[in-house]
């Protein structure tokens, strides 16, 4: 099966002009497999093995210091986080509805979306590296040591509880990661692609680029636009689940509460503010401990 559509050029050599849109319907059922691959986990996997979920003894000495509200988002990453997903969303649906026989005047959305989402991303950037914890996000060794003891005690090995969690488990951070690359591939090549189109930013200049470049340009554009509908279910699904309505009601209100951060986080690993000075000052040290 071809995932590329071709064309001929003008000299006779063979183009990309886009991707196959059956790819489309290739991330949904993906989309919908990791859905029912989780769910059932959970329900038939899980609950058996019946083994401690984290190591015991984590829990800080000063967990009266900790306030009943724990702060987990700002209001400035809560609106990136939103604005960004209506952006999204209005992307996926200008650009895949007309496949499927919704007709509208698709282009003009789209771009706007395009340039709501790339003014957001850069926000992000700027925000993320100059007034967050840009580190908390990128995976470090305790990370990756809890992964390779969940592994081992998953398939009946012995192994050592793995510790809480910092402020991101790892499969947030590994999303984060992936998410990252495939909207900076929309952002960037859908910027260059506005060129194509009249705006009110750029003079249509549909030669800026080969017939081979603005191919390929396309076809990134797409395969990243078809693996953010896949990504899009899966972080909506774990959004409404259960046990993670806590986390999706903190990008909502803020916050978290006590019991809660206690129950999944190390504070060793993640300090929050009006915890205890010794608590501030450890900070994310033990993030590297093996």
């Amino acid at each position: 099966m071809d995932f590329i559509t071709w064309a001929t050029g003008p000299w006779g050599r063979s183009i990309p002009i886009h991707i196959a849109w059956s790819l489309m319907w290739w991330a949904v059922i993906a989309g919908l497999g990791f859905m029912i691959v989780h769910a059932l986990y959970v329900i038939i996997v899980a609950p058996p093995k019946k083994f401690a979920k984290f190591e015991k003894g984590v829990e800080s000495a000063n967990a009266g210091a900790i306030p009943e509200r724990v702060q987990r988002h700002s209001l400035a990453a809560r609106a990136f986080h939103w604005i960004m997903a209506v952006s999204m969303f209005t992307l996926l649906f200008t650009a895949f509805l007309p496949k499927v026989g919704v007709h509208f005047n698709w282009v003009l959305y789209h771009w706007i979306a395009g340039c709501v989402l790339t003014v957001s991303i850069v926000f992000h950037i700027i925000h993320a590296s100059f007034y967050m914890d840009f580190w908390s996000i990128w995976p470090d060794r305790t990370d990756l040591r809890d992964a390779s003891r969940r592994v081992l005690r998953f398939f009946g090995k012995p192994a050592p509880p793995p510790s809480r969690f910092a402020k991101y488990p790892l499969e947030n951070k590994f999303y984060h990661g992936v998410i990252m690359l495939a909207a900076l591939a929309v952002a960037v090549t859908g910027l260059f692609m506005m060129k194509r189109v009249e705006t009110i930013f750029f003079t249509r200049n549909p030669y800026l680029f080969s017939d081979m470049t603005w191919g390929l340009m396309y076809v990134l554009h797409g395969l990243a636009g078809v693996g953010l509908i896949a990504l899009v279910m899966v972080h909506v699904y774990m959004g409404i689940r259960p046990e993670k309505l806590p986390i999706t009601k903190s990008m909502i209100f803020g916050w978290m509460s006590r019991d809660f951060y206690l129950e999944e986080h190390d504070p060793e690993r993640w300090a929050v503010k009006g915890s205890s000075p010794s608590q501030e000052k450890r900070g994310y040290a033990a993030s590297d401990a093996d």
